[in-house]
């Protein structure tokens, strides 16, 4: 794409955020919330509201790093604890998994909207999310009267979000992205915050021995890791730290996925068509 195609697309946001007037945003810290937090403050300065829900889904080191974000964006910012587990349909973990969470989360955003006085609350998606199994999107459109995706209205998809994330100055534009936690338990498993908690702490524990993506697969006693194949072979340079770290973290085996990362992995084999 040539800068003046990405540039029309930007102003386009601005367009959408300023037609807002005031806005809730859901924000994770990442590079899509962070960088249309940024656009909306920039837009609408003080009618602008971050807001990120924590749960056990959400790794310890994210939800760290969204409040430093916000500090220094200097915008509004609170901390909403996420309810999803009261909710036994999410406990079950089936597919529909990500439209409960998805729904529960954002019609508390819409109440916190409404007390304060905010027009709109707004989602991070972006155009790349139309695809892939995102059960999570038919919640949004229920909840149209009051959510909107203005990124996914501009057209932007994550590649530009991150050209425009870097041009803008945003320390996020190279942020790797960091799914649910929840996503790395197969479907039918049901999930628990020691299951979550397993999971986060492995991660953390890989995480400076690789570049790019990774995910630990949490399947029962086993730990399958998957990071890009480049960097299967610095896995295996520390094995042994790791194994030991993973089964005090209560995983009996540790196993390398020679597949490599693949995104939504857990998703093979299920249907993935969305209702229209």
């Amino acid at each position: 794409m040539n800068n003046t195609e990405l540039l029309t697309k930007y102003e386009r946001l601005r367009s959408i955020v300023a037609d807002m007037e005031s806005v809730v945003v859901g924000f994770s810290g990442g590079v899509d919330s962070t960088f249309l937090t940024s656009v909306a403050w920039d837009v609408l300065g003080d009618k602008v509201l971050a807001v990120t829900a924590v749960s056990p889904t959400l790794p310890e080191g994210e939800e760290r790093a969204a409040c430093q974000m916000a500090a220094q964006m200097g915008v509004p910012h609170v901390v909403m604890p996420s309810q999803e587990f009261e909710n036994e349909e999410f406990v079950k973990n089936q597919p529909d998994r990500c439209y409960i969470c998805k729904k529960i989360r954002f019609t508390a955003l819409a109440a916190l909207a409404k007390e304060r006085q905010y027009r709109w609350v707004a989602d991070g998606s972006n155009v790349d999310d139309l695809g892939d199994y995102r059960p999570g999107m038919k919640a949004l459109k229920e909840l149209s009267a009051v959510v909107r995706s203005p990124m996914v209205e501009a057209g932007l998809t994550k590649g530009d979000i991150r050209e425009l994330s870097k041009m803008l100055g945003l320390p996020t534009w190279n942020k790797q992205s960091a799914a649910c936690l929840a996503s790395r338990i197969p479907y039918g498993v049901p999930l628990s915050p020691q299951r979550l908690r397993q999971v986060d702490q492995a991660e953390a524990y890989i995480a400076p021995f690789v570049k790019g993506s990774l995910r630990v697969r949490h399947h029962g006693d086993v730990a399958r890791i998957e990071v890009g194949q480049g960097e299967i072979s610095a896995v295996l340079q520390h094995r042994a730290e790791i194994v030991q770290a993973l089964r005090g973290y209560g995983f009996t085996y540790v196993t390398v996925d020679l597949g490599g990362y693949a995104m939504g992995s857990l998703n093979e084999g299920i249907e993935t068509r969305e209702e229209t």
